[in-house]
């Protein structure tokens, strides 16, 4: 048995006690009351239920596990998602043995590349992304030993046993439609010697002499990992997890939601801002230039991508952590020098605007440039990037749904017409 669910085993009784004191003790007390607005407003702030993985502060961001995300930024992929779930991080002979597991299960089955093989040219890498996964559902561990007869106690370990397998293959599912879609050549092996994000690059077949590209790449999966259980990703996974699908169905139910352009896919539009400005000056314009630039957006009625954001009232840490790496890694480039002027002309003008209640960068501001940067110049293609790793918070947060024994999500719904006669 995996040291992991070693760990799971121990832990598990114990927070289920804690829980059920809690219930017991303070079960009729409220946390949270909905207002009409808010009934209307995509239930925005509403506390409903619990996500133990992480949690976003609205003056310091994110927040795995009890520990801000600025004082991690230094751990791999496999270090975040050991964390997610157990709540500390690994020593070496337990990352090591997370490590091994992985490496067990890279290679992606023939058939999925046959099923993607058969989609149009111009498919969206997403939809790829998903139906990949998707094809790989039949293998899921959890249906065939639900289907077994498997009693509600062994749920947790076999979400484990599926989360283990699917997240060792999203690199190269990722990688390997990286290549198909934007015709780099054939599909490129994995190599168990490497880790997680390393072997990602590998399989890109991206040059990285210096391994930068490898940097990046450990800390861009490491800062998408998760981010609380409300945004629209991680609730889309959840509530259909809570109905005992599998983490095929529920992890794809997620990133269908990723893949809408105010979610996920906000970093592909963000690049293209960047580069709109980089062709309308063609280099790097000054800064009351670029001010002037923004200002005519916003007067179109258009907003500047990359800023503000549903719950931050403060810069995102993850664009903190991205423009930390460029400012080490990255010099004499127009692109990244767009970002950089951005963030010190973009929050005054929005502030002087008047509208925004957030006027800083949140992380799509930022991870685009560097991507580029390095090669993965193909925008559409970056929210594939963001998948790969917002998978680790999804299976977390269902590892612990299942072993806690969460029910199925069912809000009550009401008409317009009973808050009309109700509501006084």
């Amino acid at each position: 048995m995996s040291i992991l669910k070693n760990e799971l085993k121990k832990q598990i009784p114990i927070v289920q006690e804690e829980i059920k004191k809690l219930i017991t003790k303070k079960g009729d007390q409220k946390i949270s009351e909905v207002t009409v607005a808010q009934a209307y407003s995509g239930l925005r702030g509403i506390k409903a239920f619990v996500c133990d993985t992480s949690s976003v502060s609205t003056e310091k961001g994110l927040i795995i596990r009890g520990i801000p995300l600025l004082d991690i930024t230094h751990i791999s992929p496999e270090e975040v998602f050991y964390l997610l779930i157990v709540g500390e991080l690994p020593n070496k002979e337990q990352l090591d043995n997370l490590k091994d597991e992985f490496s067990q299960h890279l290679i992606v089955p023939d058939y999925v590349w046959s099923v993607l093989g058969e989609m149009p040219d111009d498919t969206h890498p997403m939809t790829l992304f998903n139906t990949g996964i998707l094809a790989m559902q039949g293998e899921s561990v959890f249906r065939r030993k639900y289907d077994e007869g498997m009693g509600k106690p062994q749920f947790w370990e076999a979400i484990l046993d599926d989360g283990i397998r699917l997240l060792a293959k999203l690199p190269a599912l990722g990688a390997g439609i990286y290549r198909m879609r934007f015709n780099k050549g054939d599909i490129i092996a994995p190599d168990s010697r490497l880790d997680w994000s390393g072997n990602f690059v590998h399989m890109t077949g991206l040059p990285d002499e210096s391994g930068e590209f490898h940097k990046l790449m450990k800390l861009y999966f490491m800062l998408h990992c998760d981010h609380e259980g409300g945004n629209v990703s991680a609730f889309a996974a959840h509530t259909v997890a809570s109905a005992l699908s599998d983490p095929y169905y529920s992890v794809v139910a997620g990133l269908n939601g990723l893949a809408g352009p105010l979610h996920g896919l906000t970093n592909q539009e963000c690049l293209k801002f960047v580069m709109e400005i980089y062709e309308h000056f063609n280099s790097s314009p000054e800064k009351n230039d670029l001010k002037q630039f923004c200002w005519d957006r916003l007067n179109n009625g258009r907003v500047i991508p990359g800023y503000g954001h549903a719950v931050l009232r403060c810069p995102d840490p993850r664009f903190v952590a991205f423009m930390n790496f460029g400012k080490n890694h990255i010099h004499d480039d127009n692109i990244f020098n767009i970002v950089e002027n951005l963030y010190e002309v973009v929050p005054p003008l929005l502030l002087e605007q008047g509208k925004a209640k957030n006027p800083w960068p949140n992380v799509d501001a930022a991870s685009g440039s560097l991507l580029q940067y390095y090669g993965l110049k193909e925008y559409n293609f970056y929210t594939v990037l963001f998948s790969i790793s917002r998978a680790m918070g999804m299976i977390s947060q269902m590892v612990w749904e299942r072993a806690l024994g969460i029910p199925i999500t069912r809000p009550k719904s009401v008409t317009t017409d009973w808050i009309r006669d109700n509501v006084k």
